[in-house]
């Protein structure tokens, strides 16, 4: 298979892959003892999104539109995907930097064949206090209802469903297929909250297209207890053709809610969390709304990213990653692992979304970028 017939990682004019920078452990200091990292702007390192697979049952607009993502685009051959094993090593070169919060992501993580074994390896992981380390998972939902069951008894903790219509019309093609609904997708989310896993919905919202849905959407999770968090439109990748008069506004969204209930702001539980969190007045029932574009969280951000075939990324709007699975598969040691993470994070600086604010050429809408379905989101 041709370079530029594989994967899409980033979609730039001419369609071929960017080659990931590979370093060299060499280069890296060794044996000194090695703790939690902060980058250039005091940021720690505590989350970290793991996406398991680069492929997906639904071709969402903003992530894996159909007219890029055909029925004859070539996905990453299952050896290019690390394993289960090497997700392990990976997971423990983080946690002594700081690593305190696993995502499973894809694509659509479920589709990736006994992932609940995954989840089980890194159950059993611990931090340097001899804590669990928090482990959550996100998915589309179509396939949740199956396996719940599985992924509680592996110990996954948390799980966040994406959702942009209650419509089924509308959910079709916002998703891109002709079958699949919604209520399958509310049927994997109440079998996740039976089984006592926390729940959580996400709903991408887009002018014009689905905007409309706000209210409808606020009350079903509101009357099921579930919280849900609008996310405005984000420019992540460059297949989604990004427009800023797309976007919706948290604030907009904001002041449509208000139209309809009262709430109340709610601080948030960590610093580093994204979402702006609210309470009804009338029932301990929660909802957010993640605002990257109008109110950026850049400098509260401390979340890496690593795709399926083991590029690690520093922001979500990065143009290129840094290659560890070279590192997993040469005779590198773990200490070699950590050493590299723990540089790689000490150089970040990235800030994409403040940047965007002012329009530099660093940080323009129309620049290269990591697709979103390759990290994850």
């Amino acid at each position: 298979m041709s370079e530029g017939h594989r994967v899409i990682p980033i979609l730039a004019s001419s369609f071929e892959r960017r080659k990931a920078a590979r370093p060299d452990p060499s280069v890296f200091l060794k044996g000194q003892p090695l703790g939690p990292v902060h980058d250039k702007l005091g940021r720690p390192i505590t989350d970290l999104r793991i996406s398991v697979i680069d492929q997906c049952n639904l071709r969402c607009g903003y992530c894996m539109p159909k007219e890029v993502f055909t029925k004859d685009y070539q996905f990453l051959p299952r050896e290019a995907l690390l394993s289960f094993e090497e997700i392990e090593q990976l997971v423990k070169a983080f946690i002594p930097l700081g690593i305190r919060k696993l995502r499973i992501t894809g694509g659509e993580p479920l589709l990736r064949r006994s992932v609940e074994d995954l989840i089980a390896r890194l159950a059993q992981l611990k931090t340097p206090q001899n804590q669990p380390l928090e482990i959550a998972l996100t998915t589309n939902g179509l396939l949740l209802e199956h396996k719940a069951s599985a992924l509680k008894a592996a110990g996954l903790q948390r799980v966040t469903v994406s959702l942009d219509a209650l419509d089924t019309q509308l959910f079709r093609e916002l998703a891109g297929v002709d079958t699949g609904e919604p209520k399958q997708v509310l049927a994997g989310i109440a079998a996740a909250r039976s089984l006592g896993l926390e729940t959580k919905v996400n709903m991408v919202v887009q002018k014009g297209v689905n905007d409309h849905q706000i209210l409808p959407m606020a009350k079903a999770f509101r009357d099921m207890g579930d919280t849900l968090r609008f996310i405005e439109f984000m420019d992540v990748g460059n297949a989604n053709q990004w427009r800023l008069d797309q976007v919706i506004s948290a604030a907009e969204i904001l002041h449509r809610l208000e139209s309809e209930f009262d709430f109340a702001p709610v601080d948030r539980a960590k610093k580093h969390d994204v979402a702006e969190r609210f309470i009804y007045k009338d029932r301990p029932v929660e909802f957010g709304v993640i605002a990257s574009i109008t109110r950026p969280f850049c400098l509260d951000c401390s979340r890496a990213r690593i795709s399926s075939e083991g590029l690690l990324y520093t922001c979500l709007f990065a143009d290129n990653g840094t290659d560890l699975r070279a590192v997993l598969r040469s005779s590198s040691t773990q200490d070699d692992l950590t050493a590299i993470v723990a540089e790689i994070w000490g150089r970040r600086e990235d800030r994409y979304s403040d940047l965007r604010q002012s329009m530099t050429k660093e940080a323009r809408p129309d620049r290269s970028k990591v697709e979103m379905s390759y990290i994850g989101g």
